[in-house]
């Protein structure tokens, strides 16, 4: 059901673990947030807007003069996105967020759960608790997004027959960069990565560390290739802290009901 009183709504594919990071730190902070779509597969039959939602045969034919070509993660679609959608997100991606009444626009997803921190900060600060802890956490996240940024296209590639050796090797480098600064962040016995208190930082590490684990299913598919899996069996092995640190939030109230289902089925596949 849509909710006319979210104080954010989030448009995207589902399921999505970026996604994750605005409604964990909702959880976290009693922001309302909602969140609309469906799988990639089946946006193409979707409206793009403030107001998404699935399209009949009938109302599809009559919004395809605003149809666009899908580009990475929606190749050879033609993705349905209004004026207003395209005015509010001008890169037009998902996860696109909007503020209640839909005139403003918020896009990344960092962008996006650093939103519902702000919205939230007077019940819980998950942004730092002065303007040092803040810039740490962007640190981070900005850390992450690299992380992100040099995965993604490994991600989609393994989705496909073709998955160039290079794509693979800049992986297993970003992941290995990425997972000793999270290591190191965590030494000897932190608890969080910044302060003394849960923030976006972890948040942001947890969701990318979930959705880097729709690797695990295509193990068959790398050794085809000659290739291992970069989040290896052993990973917790070299990087312990990292590891235990995301399973302990995984099953934290907050992040649970996102992250615990999401792990299990591709656990199950991956069998």
């Amino acid at each position: 059901m849509v909710s006319a009183m979210a104080d954010l709504r989030i448009f995207s594919y589902l399921p999505n673990p970026r996604v994750w990071k605005a409604t964990i730190a909702g959880r976290l902070c009693n922001v309302d947030v909602e969140v609309l779509g469906a799988k990639p597969a089946e946006l193409k039959d979707w409206l793009w807007d403030f107001d998404a939602k699935l399209l009949s045969t009938d109302e599809k034919e009559r919004y395809l003069a605003d149809a666009r070509v899908g580009r990475v993660g929606f190749k050879g679609g033609s993705l349905i996105k209004t004026d207003a959608f395209l005015s509010a997100h001008p890169f037009g991606t998902v996860p696109a967020a909007f503020s209640p009444d839909g005139s403003t626009g918020i896009f990344e997803s960092n962008s996006i759960m650093r939103a519902v921190a702000r919205l939230g900060e007077k019940r819980l600060p998950l942004y730092g608790r002065d303007p040092y802890e803040a810039s740490r956490i962007d640190s981070f996240l900005d850390a992450s997004l690299v992380f992100g940024r040099d995965t993604q296209l490994y991600l989609l590639a393994l989705r496909g027959d073709d998955l160039p050796v290079d794509l693979h090797a800049r992986a297993a480098e970003a992941f290995a960069v990425y997972l000793a600064g999270i290591e190191q962040a965590l030494k000897p016995r932190r608890r969080y990565l910044v302060g003394e208190a849960l923030s976006l930082a972890d948040i942001c590490f947890v969701a990318e560390l979930c959705l880097f684990s729709n690797e695990r299913p295509r193990r068959a598919a790398l050794q085809k290739r000659g290739l291992p899996l970069v989040m290896s069996d052993d990973w917790g092995e070299t990087f312990p802290a990292a590891s235990a640190h995301l399973a302990r939030l995984a099953e934290h109230p907050a992040f649970a009901p996102d992250v615990r289902p999401y792990l299990q089925k591709l656990q199950s596949l991956a069998a």
